[in-house]
């Protein structure tokens, strides 16, 4: 059996992704009323070496409403916790599942989790993509009327993040422009911007990158694994904050949020809750775009 994965947005073709965003509209308007189950007889498990709230819960509703079943392994659960291969774990739960959803750290470990294991395998979050949180962004941007080939999208914040990295190749698939806002030192690797190619601009001042955005969009300034430069990144950030101010420049634009947010730091609170509204039908959207990510994949029509 030759295993279809989604390992990153830069593997999946821009008819890739809109036909999963399309599908996620569907997967979201037929909730409850198809019974026919793809996954049914399927056992998948979900392997989080990081933590996560909306991920995990929305994959266990997720495989669970296609009719599978699903386990949860943390990295105390199973001995790669305690330093055993990520090709060996891979080569033993080939042999026992149908899939693994992997939340970890390393975007190499997802790949050979992958190459070694012959099961379909979803990268749940590595520190360099987060492509399931990308599908979803996207969808909801076209679930509020907007061309996803004409958006105009400024990221506000860590330029370097694994959600940043993920719009970047998001815009190059789609052909969409890309506006990052962040300081120098926090600026993607130039040899990315490069190698995805598109319209992507990078910007040291978030009211020239705002200017004219359908979409204005935030992440955590201090990313899971950077605790300790915690204190160094918040005096850096500021300036980068979705507040009134930049709401200005693009005043209808849609805010959005991956979640967890901390108020007052790259979303003010007064912004974050009038546009509430948005950030949790973005986070509810994760369950029906991962549905559409694990139909695909159970139909064999993800190719990356």
């Amino acid at each position: 059996m030759i295993a279809r994965h989604l390992l990153s947005i830069e593997s999946l073709s821009r008819e890739e992704i809109f036909s999963m965003v399309d599908a996620a509209g569907v997967m979201k308007a037929t909730r409850g009323l198809d019974v026919r189950g793809p996954l049914r007889g399927q056992c998948w498990a979900l392997m989080f070496l990081k933590s996560s709230t909306r991920t995990r819960v929305s994959f266990e509703v997720g495989i669970r409403e296609l009719g599978g079943s699903v386990m949860f392994l943390a990295a105390d659960d199973i001995q790669l916790g305690r330093g055993e291969p990520i090709k060996d774990t891979a080569r033993v739960m080939g042999r026992m599942l149908h899939g693994v959803v992997i939340r970890t750290f390393a975007q190499r470990d997802v790949e050979d989790f992958a190459a070694y294991s012959g099961i379909p395998t979803i990268n749940a979050l590595t520190d360099e993509e987060h492509p399931c949180q990308i599908l979803a962004d996207l969808f909801t941007i076209q679930e509020s009327g907007r061309d996803l080939s004409r958006l105009k999208v400024a990221f506000i914040g860590d330029g370097d993040c694994n959600v940043a990295r993920s719009w970047i190749w998001a815009a190059a698939r789609c052909g969409f422009d890309l506006r990052i806002a962040s300081p120098k030192k926090f600026f993607p690797p130039e040899g990315l911007v490069e190698r995805a190619g598109g319209n992507i601009r990078l910007e040291t001042d978030a009211r020239t990158a705002a200017q004219g955005a359908d979409v204005l969009y935030t992440d955590v300034w201090v990313s899971m694994g950077k605790e300790e430069e915690s204190a160094f990144r918040m005096a850096q950030f500021q300036g980068f904050q979705i507040d009134a101010s930049l709401l200005a420049v693009a005043p209808e634009a849609l805010v959005m949020h991956c979640l967890p947010a901390y108020r007052d730091k790259e979303i003010s609170e007064a912004v974050f809750e009038a546009h509430a509204g948005t950030i949790f039908r973005q986070a509810e959207n994760r369950l029906h775009a991962q549905k559409a990510v694990l139909t695909r994949i159970a139909t064999r029509k993800i190719t990356g």
